[in-house]
């Protein structure tokens, strides 16, 4: 057996007992919940739920499929590690990949939606029957073009006023996304697309741009956690500090970039960087 089999199998065994660790940890929970109902109420303990869908989706899922998750076990537990502190949620996830069903699991009664460019791999995930969330985005960039952006979302100052990236006058603004991706609040939101790692890509320029103006343009007091994988990309890296602001990251594990942006519409005053 090859050394690049056995981390493979090393890889799964590791995500099926990371996701077997969760569900005892739902259970006991509720198991918790029901006996102290029981005390309280002198009430016969209620039986006990079934296996939420998207965990056993995902149990089954990852124990039978060849392929695993793009990021390493370091870089999926922080962003476990917030989703367990804000979910269930909203989390706006960019890319469509094998660790999709695992970021829904982990966000269990919330709403967890992938957008994606490869019109044939959505197709090909439908046709698997995991019950995700998913639509069809375009780009019209290229990642050739991403110093000539970055040289000209830093200039204008159309680019630091924090409004409806609908209605910005920004150049880096994205307004083709679904209508569901403006008019929802994301708690989360993770970059992990589109492909960006030659010159002929669309790159993620715009869309790191975009997710930081919606970020800043929430409810008033609303927090926004961010995170853009691949942080070791120029664009990805350049991007993500000059419009999520190296101000407001939190940290990085690995390629996984964390950033915490509070709504700018708490106060007129706040800087777009801080």
């Amino acid at each position: 057996m090859s050394s690049k089999h056995q981390q493979s199998k090393s890889h799964k065994l590791i995500i099926f007992i990371f996701f077997l660790f969760i569900f005892l940890c739902v259970m006991r929970q509720r198991l918790s919940a029901s006996n102290l109902q029981s005390q309280w109420h002198d009430d016969p303990q209620p039986p006990l739920e079934k296996i939420p869908p998207s965990l056993a989706d995902a149990l089954v899922h990852y124990a039978t499929a060849n392929r695993t998750p793009q990021q390493t076990l370091q870089e999926i537990s922080l962003t476990k590690t917030v989703l367990q502190n804000r979910s269930p949620c909203n989390f706006l996830v960019f890319g469509l990949g094998f660790d999709s069903l695992l970021w829904k699991s982990l966000n269990h009664n919330g709403r967890t939606v992938f957008l994606e460019e490869d019109g044939d791999w959505i197709e090909r995930v439908k046709g698997m029957g995991l019950s995700l969330e998913i639509y069809h985005v375009e780009y019209d960039t290229q990642v050739e073009e991403a110093v000539e952006l970055l040289e000209d979302g830093k200039r204008d100052e159309e680019c630091k006023k924090v409004t409806d990236p609908r209605f910005s006058n920004c150049i880096l603004a994205h307004k083709k996304l679904p209508k569901v991706v403006y008019d929802t609040e994301w708690d989360l939101i993770m970059v992990d697309a589109p492909k960006s790692w030659s010159k002929e890509l669309p790159g993620r320029m715009t869309v790191i741009y975009t997710v930081g103006l919606m970020a800043k343009n929430r409810s008033p007091g609303a927090k926004t956690d961010i995170f853009v994988h691949d942080a070791d990309r120029w664009v990805d890296n350049k991007f993500s500090r000059a419009f999520l602001c190296e101000g407001y990251m939190k940290g990085q594990v690995g390629m996984l970039r964390h950033f915490t942006i509070l709504s700018h519409r708490t106060s007129s005053n706040l800087p777009f960087c801080p």
